[in-house]
C-alpha cells in the first residue's frame, strides 16, 4: 500500500485490503479516542491523572482538519475513558473537541450518547484505542486504529483475530503513537500534502476551520459523580 509505506516500513501493521480501508474510511463523520495508552503510555499521577503531549495533539488537529477539508464541515471528535481526569478535560477544552465522558467503565453507554447526540451511525466513527475496554466500541465502529506496543502483542493478536482492528500501529501511546495513529488516517484520506500546505501557510481555509473548531463547546460528561 503506497500511501502507507512510510508507516508500514516503521512498524504499521495494515489489516485487510487497501480497498476496504478505503471503503470504511469514506463514511467517516466522526473521531473518537480513548485517553489512557493513547494520549500517553497509561501512567497515573497521585490524583489519577495522565497526561498529553504536543506531538499528539497536533496529529489530532491535522486530522479533523483533514476530515474538514474532505466532508466540508467539521467532524465531531470525543474523548471516552474509564478514569475521570483532570488533564483530558483541559485537552478537550483547549481543543475543542465536541465531546468528554469520563468514569465509564462501560464504554458503549458513552458511546451510545455520542451517536445519539451527533445524529451519527456507529459506522461513520473512526476510533484509536489500546485495551480490552476498549473493544465493545471497537467492534461497532467502522473504522479502527488499535495503539500497539511491545508490552502488548499478545492482546494485539486477539484484536486482529475478533476482527476488531483496521491499523495496528508500531508506536506506543507513550512513544507518539497518536501521532502515528492521526497521521496515517490523514494519508489514507489522500490529502496530505493539502492539509499541511494550509497549517504552514495558515491560509484563509485553514482559519476558516479553526474558527468552527473553536466555537464548539465541549460537553463535558462525569458518570458515577
Amino acid at each position: 500500500m503506497l500511501s502507507l509505506k512510510p508507516f508500514t516500513d516503521n512498524g504499521l501493521r495494515v489489516i485487510g485490503s487497501e480497498k476496504e480501508l478505503l471503503r470504511r474510511l469514506a463514511r467517516t463523520k466522526a473521531v473518537l479516542f480513548d485517553w489512557d495508552g493513547v494520549f500517553n503510555d497509561g501512567f497515573k499521577d497521585a490524583e489519577g491523572g495522565s497526561p498529553f503531549g504536543e506531538v499528539g495533539s497536533m496529529g489530532v488537529n491535522l486530522l479533523r482538519f483533514a476530515l474538514w477539508l474532505r466532508n466540508g464541515s467539521l467532524p465531531k471528535a470525543a474523548v471516552i475513558t474509564g478514569q475521570h481526569n483532570p488533564f483530558a478535560e483541559r485537552f478537550a477544552q483547549r481543543e475543542r473537541l465536541h465531546g468528554l465522558y469520563m468514569g465509564f467503565a462501560n464504554k458503549p453507554y458513552a458511546f451510545d450518547a455520542f451517536l445519539t447526540k451527533h445524529g451519527l451511525e456507529a459506522d461513520e466513527v473512526a476510533f484509536v484505542f489500546d485495551d480490552a475496554i476498549d473493544l465493545p466500541v471497537a467492534a461497532r465502529c467502522g473504522f479502527r486504529v488499535l495503539i500497539g506496543s511491545p508490552a502488548t502483542a499478545w492482546f494485539v493478536e486477539q484484536v486482529v483475530a475478533r476482527g476488531e482492528a483496521d491499523l495496528v500501529t508500531g508506536n506506543s501511546g507513550g512513544n507518539n503513537g497518536l501521532r502515528e495513529a492521526a497521521d496515517a488516517l490523514i494519508a489514507l484520506l489522500g490529502n496530505g500534502s493539502e492539509v499541511i500546505a494550509h497549517r504552514a501557510g495558515f491560509t484563509e481555509s485553514y482559519q476558516r476551520y479553526l474558527a468552527e473548531r473553536q466555537a464548539v463547546v465541549p460537553d463535558i460528561v462525569r458518570n458515577g459523580r
